[in-house]
Parts: C-alpha cells; structure tokens; sequence
C-alpha cells in the first residue's frame, strides 16, 4: 500500500468507528503485514486486494481468548 492509501484508510476507519487513536503501521520490511492499533495495541492486520482494476481493502481483527471477560 501507498503512504496515500494507507492515510485514506486510517481516515476512513478513523471515521467510522469515531476513534482518531487508530492508526495503520506501514511495513518495515517489503513483504511484511500492515498492522492496525488502536494506541499501542495491536489489533489486526489489513490487506490489499485488486480484482479487474477493482481495489477493496481488508481488516483481519484478532482478539485473544486471555484478553476476553471471564465468562459467566
């Protein structure tokens, strides 16, 4: 992803989930994930497809079973 395609899409999802903490981490490495915070926290990963020209983007949200409430 683009430096441009990366800010596009920190403002979208900045937007829509009414939270100027995320950010998206571009990769240090060619080849490496783009990761997804939230502040310090690591939360997912996002990807890059392009299909006929069409471009979308994808956020793999993880969420550890220890950092879930215990359950009732």
């Amino acid at each position: 992803m683009t430096p441009t395609e990366i800010a596009r899409v920190t403002d979208y999802l900045r937007r829509t989930f009414d939270n100027n903490q995320i950010a998206i981490d571009a990769p240090k490495k060619k080849g490496h994930p783009i990761e997804m915070r939230v502040g310090d926290e690591f939360v997912g990963v996002l990807h890059r497809d392009e299909d006929e020209g069409e471009v979308s983007y994808s956020l793999n949200i993880v969420i550890l079973e220890e950092d879930l409430p215990p359950a009732p």
